[in-house]
């Protein structure tokens, strides 16, 4: 599969595009726990995801799309189908809750047998969108009640170890488990780097990771944003597509909305497309002054 595949394909379903960049996806962690996905990809993978672009009810029903669904459940639904439909990875346990007597311990996100090995994984995912600050030198999430560095030392430090435990391993026994699974972390998303770029990136992530940009609503003029768009959930996954020209007059209400005191937004810059259409050329959280 070609780096441009994700980009260059016109996709007509927008789940088969967020699962196109799913297989893609680097991670913001450098682990030797992350996940190796490419490894695992087939040679077809391309050919099987137009196909399933042009028929795409078996993704949908797997999706369940039925209301809105926060995003971190939408990206669990489309790994667990990369992993099991596309991939054949049995899945021998989904969102297991692991308890002593009187509480809740956590959560396993996935146990997958991996065919190849005949072995026990345990993934723990998260995709994640974290704001450089440079006067800190820390990466906040849009409402800066998340960090980068917080949330790598729990998903390698808390999560990924849960079967470590013998409540866990009593758990994983009652299901025919015996093997120890081996513990796996996938954490896709972007980090956004501030206007100026005065900030490094963060040690813990891989050179290859998504970037994106940060402003502040009150620094952007009208023609900055000419061929912007607004990014609602779930389309925060994988570059945007469009047919028809980006619409300024929603772009600049929403602007101003952020401008006012409102939440961060995210917008893609567009640029046109040799179809005809547009693309996604960058992408942009505009934050109000107050932040974070």
């Amino acid at each position: 599969m070609s780096s441009s595949f994700l980009t260059d394909t016109r996709w007509l379903t927008p789940s088969v595009r967020h699962l196109a960049w799913l297989c893609e996806a680097p991670s913001l962690t450098a682990s030797p726990k992350q996940v190796p996905l490419q490894q695992y990809l087939p040679d077809n993978l391309q050919n099987t995801l137009i196909e399933l672009d042009r028929n795409p009810q078996p993704l949908l029903t797997a999706l369940a799309l039925d209301g809105h669904l926060r995003l971190g459940i939408y990206f669990e639904r489309l790994y667990g189908f990369l992993m099991s439909d596309l991939l054949g990875w049995p899945t021998l346990l989904r969102n297991q809750p692991v308890r002593d007597e009187q509480r809740t311990l956590g959560e396993l996100d996935f146990v997958f047998l991996n065919p190849a090995t005949g072995l026990p994984e345990h993934h723990e995912i998260a995709v994640k969108f974290y704001l450089g600050y440079a006067p800190d030198n820390r990466w906040y999430g849009p409402n800066a009640k998340d960090r980068l560095d917080l949330k790598t030392h729990r998903l390698l430090n808390h999560q990924s170890k849960m079967t470590e435990r013998p409540e866990t391993r009593a758990l994983l026994a009652s299901h025919g488990i015996t093997s120890p699974p081996e513990p796996r972390v996938f954490m896709p998303g972007y980090l956004f780097y501030p206007g100026d770029n005065a900030i490094e990136s963060p040690a813990s992530a891989p050179k290859n990771h998504a970037r994106g940009r940060w402003c502040r609503a009150h620094d952007l003029e009208p023609t900055d944003t000419k061929h912007w768009i607004v990014l609602n959930k779930p389309h925060w996954l994988g570059p945007a597509q469009q047919c028809s020209e980006p619409d300024e007059t929603d772009t600049q209400a929403q602007i101003e909305k952020v401008k006012a005191g409102g939440p961060p937004r995210l917008f893609a810059e567009m640029e046109p497309h040799s179809d005809g259409g547009w693309q996604e050329s960058e992408r942009w959280f505009v934050v109000p002054d107050c932040w974070p």
